[in-house]
């Protein structure tokens, strides 16, 4: 036996808003035109600890930069160690100079290797506190966007690592796109 689909009515003098309609797609060039163009970016600052996490986040932003126009802001930032009275002795910039030539020429090898020739890159390598360095240098180069990467812990680990990307989220001066280890990649 067939049973009739039957369709609720709404009473009498309500109204519904209109739907918005998405734009029709049409065959001509516009189609083609990549979404992300109409975004105004020209700097686009990556902050990287050459993990596995960090390069899927520069990879992220060169195609936002290729399709843009904009320059990749490639950092590294070293944190100082929290030390004791007992080490204030210790030679620790001769140590920090050390740790700044590897990272520079990390830096260079992940733009060569990563990013193509087309898209201008700036490098720059900070010692400080991660996520104040980020916005600090974020707000001197005036980026339109922070790609960064996480890695995604969580309980105890957390609490004593802290989330880079959270702090930055929290006081970035501008959009951040937060790249996950394990996710949907849509580049």
């Amino acid at each position: 036996m067939k049973t009739k689909e039957t369709r609720k009515r709404r009473p009498a003098g309500i109204r519904l808003p209109a739907r918005r309609l998405a734009p029709k797609l049409s065959s001509t060039a516009d189609s083609d035109r990549p979404i992300v163009s109409s975004l105004k970016l020209k700097r686009i600052l990556v902050p990287t600890d050459f993990s596995e996490p960090s390069l899927k986040a520069v990879k992220y932003a060169v195609r936002f930069a290729e399709q843009s126009g904009a320059t990749i802001y490639l950092i590294n930032v070293i944190a100082r160690p929290v030390l004791n009275q007992d080490f204030e002795c210790f030679p620790l910039a001769l140590l920090e100079a050390e740790l700044c030539k590897i990272a520079k020429e990390e830096l260079l090898s992940i733009a060569l290797r990563e990013i193509e020739e087309l898209v201008p890159v700036n490098t720059q390598v900070r010692i400080g506190e991660p996520f104040r360095q980020i916005v600090d240098i974020a707000r001197e180069t005036d980026a339109d966007l922070i790609v960064i990467a996480t890695q995604g812990h969580s309980g105890m680990k957390h609490l004593l690592l802290g989330s880079t990307a959270e702090l930055v989220v929290r006081y970035a001066p501008c959009p951040v796109l937060v790249v996950r280890e394990h996710e949907h990649e849509f580049v």
